[in-house]
């Protein structure tokens, strides 16, 4: 750790700390249950729960090399309970199989851009500071915000700010972005924070906020292409769990709520056709819900941890297995995936 930079636990506050605990832990009480955590960041959630549940084991999953060497010296002191995967996690059971496991006993994911990544300037995801257009979580690999900021056409920019910025200026912004980078290409934050000054109408900056801040979240999704990353990753998950194991998310993005919600909705939900006298057993729901819609952070968390007002929080428990289980992976090496243990 670099000189003067504060110690890892300090630099980030988990969203909804106590709460994920209390929902995965009746599931990690066995020896050596298994717990994913499939969104590493610096390993906050995933230190309280090999405190609270000390008979498990730990296996952090994140694509960001940062976030994984300032999550494994802060786990450090939990020695083998704890592995690190150098991972996009739309993969779980791929993952698991690496490891020789067939199945997980509680599974976390905590959706969005991270306190380090937004911390760190040269990464490019905040719009208070000039800094170069980035935004790539895993800095090794894809292309840039600059990049796409430079290369897409104004109607694939005014596509990706309205579906993941939902950006109601999203035509004007898209054209002042083609026009401004015909004089100079777009490199670093400032201009374009200037641009968005100037573009989006003052009555609006009012009342909601930050004209940039639409248009960077949406950058960044589609940087890392998170919503179909989420949406193969959450599918996935739910198969790597085992029977009686849970899944808790925390998303940040109306979006990313959504693709949840229907995950979610779909296992719990019978699939016998209506009307029908005799619901099989495999027609029953595999899934049981374990909050009743999605639950936010507490007042007062929201007023100590500006990150959490906008967390919607689900999780559900697997009560039988299903067929799509039963194509597993062979346990064995993953070209795309490197153990940091």
């Amino acid at each position: 750790m670099a000189a003067g930079t504060p110690p890892t636990a300090d630099r980030h506050v988990p969203v909804m700390l106590d709460r994920c605990v209390e929902l995965l832990a009746p599931a990690l009480s066995r020896p050596g249950a298994i717990f994913v955590d499939g969104t590493l960041g610096m390993g906050g959630h995933t230190e309280a729960v090999l405190h609270a549940c000390p008979q498990s084991r730990a296996i952090g999953i994140d694509r960001d090399p940062q976030a994984l060497a300032l999550a494994g010296e802060r786990l450090a002191p939990f020695g083998e309970r704890f592995t690190a995967v150098h991972d996009v996690s739309d993969d779980v059971p791929a993952v698991l199989a690496d490891l020789g496991l067939a199945t997980a006993d509680a599974i976390l994911f905590d959706l969005g851009v991270s306190s380090l990544q937004l911390d760190e300037t040269d990464r490019g995801f905040a719009y208070r500071t000039d800094a170069p257009l980035d935004m790539r979580m895993d800095q090794s690999t894809g292309m840039t915000a600059a990049e796409v900021l430079n290369t897409y056409d104004a109607r694939d920019l005014e596509r990706v700010l309205r579906e993941y910025g939902e950006e109601r200026f999203a035509r004007k912004i898209a054209r002042a972005v083609v026009r401004r980078r015909e004089q100079e290409p777009f490199t670093t934050s400032g201009p374009l924070v200037q641009l968005l000054h100037s573009v989006v109408p003052a009555a609006s900056q009012r009342s909601g906020g930050h004209p940039a801040k639409r248009t960077f979240q949406a950058l960044r999704i589609e940087v890392n292409a998170e919503l179909s990353v989420w949406d193969e990753g959450v599918r996935a998950a739910l198969r790597a769990l085992g029977v009686g194991g849970r899944l808790v998310v925390l998303s940040y993005h109306s979006l990313e709520d959504r693709i949840t919600k229907r995950a979610l909705a779909a296992g719990a939900t019978s699939s016998a056709p209506p009307g029908l006298p005799v619901e099989l057993p495999e027609q029953r729901p595999w899934l049981q819900l374990l909050v009743r819609g999605a639950e936010q952070a507490s007042p007062a968390e929201q007023a100590t941890n500006p990150r959490s007002a906008s967390v919607r929080l689900r999780a559900a428990q697997r009560t039988r297995p299903t067929p799509d289980q039963t194509n597993r992976h062979t346990p064995g090496p993953h070209a795309a995936r490197e153990d940091l243990a």
